[in-house]
């Protein structure tokens, strides 16, 4: 039985964690897809309304795991491929999800294992955790989608900065770009996490979903078509049980009670 991703539910809120600590937790191409399916089963399931995505061990995810890959000869196409079905549907995953996702970067986080990171919605960082472009270490292109994810986050230069180099950046550097929501303790992540979830999962989820989708276009989108998707989505939004929920719960001076739907 592959326990290489271990899932459980409390709370309306799904727990994922690699478990792979003998190899800071790379990615296979299995354990990748696994999170491809898992991300996606989540998205459509009424009783998840939010996810945390952690690592076991010293490791949040070391990227992809080089070492079961095949050599021998290669035709024009191969290698993008392999990209396009493999990290990229992952990255696409997480950025897709309905669901809010958390972070919890336990530990070193390289390569795609960093921008699997940095494609969820919120990031909390442990004090240890280092976030690393290592790439060009192995004379590579920033895949994984990367070279989209960077730039919007912190800017060109500093992304190059990042991505040309290949240093670690720790937790609170991470932090001060920008690239990080919070950075706690070691012993403090998972009940920061766990808090951050939490919430989230008592939230109008639908509503959520919404705006996640909202962000996520708006910087590739000029204002006019952000405006219109804007538009379209209150009016989606104003249908949901949620959203009668709110509206009237201010009405009548109360907390709101959303059910996610």
């Amino acid at each position: 039985m592959d326990t290489s991703l271990r899932h459980t539910t409390d709370g309306h809120v799904l727990f994922l964690t690699l478990d792979r600590p003998e190899a800071l937790n790379a990615l296979t191409p299995d354990l990748r897809d696994r999170l491809i399916r898992t991300f996606s089963e989540a998205s459509a399931d009424p009783a998840v309304r939010a996810v945390v995505l952690t690592g076991a061990g010293r490791g949040f995810c070391a990227g992809a795991d080089l070492r079961g890959g095949a050599a021998g000869e290669r035709i024009a196409g191969d290698v993008a491929r392999v990209i396009r079905r493999g990290a990229q549907r992952l990255i696409a995953a997480v950025l897709d999800c309905e669901k809010p996702v958390i972070a919890a970067v336990n530990g070193t986080a390289a390569g795609l294992g960093a921008h699997l990171a940095l494609a969820c919605d919120l990031v909390l960082a442990a004090e240890s955790a280092r976030f690393i472009e290592v790439f060009v270490r192995r004379g590579l292109v920033p895949d994984g989608g990367g070279a989209y994810l960077l730039p919007r986050l912190i800017g060109p230069q500093r992304a190059k900065e990042l991505m040309f180099f290949g240093d670690a950046l720790t937790a609170p550097d991470a932090e001060r770009l920008g690239l990080v929501n919070r950075v706690v303790p070691d012993g403090e992540l998972e009940k920061t996490a766990r808090e951050w979830a939490a919430r989230l999962a008592a939230g109008p989820t639908r509503a959520l979903a919404l705006t996640k989708q909202l962000v996520n276009a708006s910087l590739d989108t000029d204002r006019t078509t952000a405006f219109a998707a804007e538009a379209a989505a209150q009016e989606i939004n104003m249908t949901t049980a949620d959203a009668r929920e709110g509206v009237t719960s201010f009405v009548e001076r109360r907390a709101p009670e959303f059910k996610g739907h």
